[in-house]
């Protein structure tokens, strides 16, 4: 019999958890510590009394300390200066990321202060109002604010998710063909933008109802930064309007949504007319990047729909956004 098979992802002990995180956190012998969910990192909700926590625990070769330190630098610095965002809690140590040795190897957590509120895709246009609101606040501290992360330039984006996805599949299907096309006409916009007038800095990347909490004053609090990079603040905004349309299939709704998010956001911050402009087709990149990113973590998600039917259902998304547009994408 083969002793110590290596495994590629494990589920740490919700129970051995709570008993680190009560040591470590100074916490109750009243704490609490449930697996919420898996996926690309493991999540577990920590409860001491009235108080709730969020320990994220990161999966194997996900993200290196630097830039999980990276992330926590950009969370702390946004809490300093009152943006609305989950942010890390240091242990008794003053210490943020904890590291345990799993049997695949070295896994780091993070203890988060717990978003206040609820998530929920059926908001009215109000709350959509809110979180454009909520998000301008965010990018005023983070325009020109550069993280040790990646850059969310074309080469990764577009080439380096292409070649991912292109070798997951192993064939060139009519859903293939469409994002290699899609990801040429990306690339010479992306080479025209006039970067000028588009501003730049530390983007979250993962803008959706997913992804923040809203309460009955609508209070908005922002979340998992684990994509957080460095590139143009559009891509946040154009991101969470795909998802706003995927999740409106009605066309009323999702535009007086989109408009309401967009008076938000300009309630705080102007959007250029360039960058206006490019809003309908920044999604799109970050998409084919989502994409590949489904496809390296496969190990991770296990998930059966990852196939050919999956492809063609996001592609189907993407065409029916290109259509709505008006974007000259054959």
């Amino acid at each position: 019999m083969t002793s110590n098979f290596q495994v590629t992802n494990s589920t740490l002990s919700a129970d051995k958890l709570a008993e680190v995180i009560q040591e470590k956190y100074n916490l109750s012998t009243f704490i609490e510590c449930k697996l919420f969910r898996t996926g690309m990192n493991h999540v577990y909700l920590v409860t001491d009394g009235s108080n709730k926590y969020v320990f994220r625990v990161y999966t194997f070769n996900w993200r290196t300390k630097i830039e999980i330190a990276e992330e926590l630098r950009l969370l702390n610095y946004l809490n300093e200066n009152n943006a609305c965002v989950s942010y890390p809690i240091a242990d008794n140590l003053n210490e943020f990321i904890q590291e345990f040795n799993a049997p695949e190897g070295k896994r780091y957590g993070v203890l988060f202060s717990f978003a206040d509120g609820w998530k929920s895709a059926k908001f009215d246009a109000e709350t959509s109002y809110s979180i454009g609101n909520a998000l301008a606040k965010v990018h005023q501290q983070t325009e020109n604010y550069s993280l040790n992360r990646t850059t969310y330039n074309t080469e990764v984006l577009l080439v380096d998710s292409l070649k991912i996805i292109k070798k997951f599949f192993g064939k060139e299907t009519e859903e293939i063909k469409f994002l290699e096309k899609m990801s040429d006409y990306l690339e010479l916009e992306f080479n025209n933008f006039d970067k000028n007038t588009i501003r730049f800095g530390a983007v979250h990347l993962d803008v959706w109802f997913d992804n923040l909490h809203f309460n009955k004053e609508n209070k908005v609090t922002f979340f998992d930064f684990d994509f957080s990079g460095n590139g143009f603040l559009t891509l946040d905004l154009s991101y969470f309007l795909f998802q706003l349309f995927n999740t409106n299939l009605n066309e009323d709704d999702y535009k007086a949504k989109a408009e309401n998010f967009i008076q938000g956001y300009e309630s705080e911050s102007k959007i250029s007319d360039e960058e206006k402009r490019i809003l309908p087709i920044m999604c799109l990149a970050i998409m084919t990047f989502y994409i590949s990113m489904q496809c390296k973590s496969f190990d991770n998600w296990t998930n059966i729909f990852l196939n050919e039917d999956h492809l063609k259902r996001v592609v189907g998304s993407l065409k029916r956004w290109i259509t709505y547009n008006e974007i000259p994408i054959k």
